[in-house]
């Protein structure tokens, strides 16, 4: 891989964490919040478009597509069919880790949802998610935003098909962007996540994919063989 795609992927990736930390500088998230709560809580929590199509349908859809990734390892269509079946399975797994990567970091999270703050209705009292171990009065592992990751983990598509399908690859960007953010928006609609939530997720999958990509890259263009599912193949 030349030296200059890992520069440039570098100062995306660092860029993209700047954003994020000032966004968190700048403590938008509880002003942002306002605009859908109030004390009463959320009047969108219970909305059948948020909750149930763009939050359980949406879910559910994504577990779909992530099955029909797993299925394309062997019966590829479209673009990935110029993918080897390596590829594709270091596709799949590129995303997998960063559904898994989001999880991990929510399951040891302290930080509760908006819907649970007294400020808006609940018990909990606000703290930043930067402050590692306090406990804010509330059930916690809210951060980041999993729902949100249903979008954003299927980022990997980029990273391997850039070089083999590159219009392909911008337009998968674009497309699995939109829907993460739209999916972190029904939730921030909801109470359930603050907006930093989703941009946490976003950077997280996009690290997450990236170093998965990597790793096999390395791995084909060395032949050392580090995982199974890394292991170079023919075209299928």
């Amino acid at each position: 891989m030349p030296v200059n795609r890992h520069l440039r992927l570098a100062i995306w990736t660092f860029s993209a964490l700047l954003l994020v930390l000032a966004w968190d500088a700048l403590a938008l998230d509880l002003p942002l919040a306002r605009l859908s709560g109030s004390s009463l809580g959320f009047p969108l929590r219970e909305s059948w478009l948020l909750s149930t199509v763009l939050h359980e349908d949406a879910r559910r859809l994504s577990w779909v597509l992530m099955f029909a990734l797993i299925l394309a390892i062997w019966w590829p269509v479209g673009a990935l069919r110029q993918l080897s079946r390596g590829e594709r399975a270091g596709l799949v797994s590129g995303t997998l880790l960063a559904l898994l990567a989001v999880s991990a970091l929510k399951s040891a999270s302290h930080t509760s949802c908006p819907w649970d703050l007294a400020e808006f209705g609940g018990a909990a009292h606000y703290v930043t998610h930067w402050a590692f171990g306090v406990t804010d009065g509330g059930g916690g592992r809210c951060f980041p935003a999993g729902h949100a990751s249903a979008g954003f983990a299927f980022v990997a598509g980029y990273f391997w098909l850039q070089d083999k399908a590159p219009r392909v690859a911008r337009a998968w960007l674009l497309g699995v962007m939109a829907a993460g953010l739209m999916l972190g928006l029904t939730q921030q609609l909801r109470g359930a996540h603050f907006m930093s939530h989703t941009l946490w997720t976003a950077w997280v999958c996009w690290t997450t994919a990236a170093l998965a990509w990597g790793l096999q890259q390395a791995v084909m263009q060395h032949g050392t063989l580090l995982l199974p599912v890394f292991r170079p193949r023919g075209r299928s």
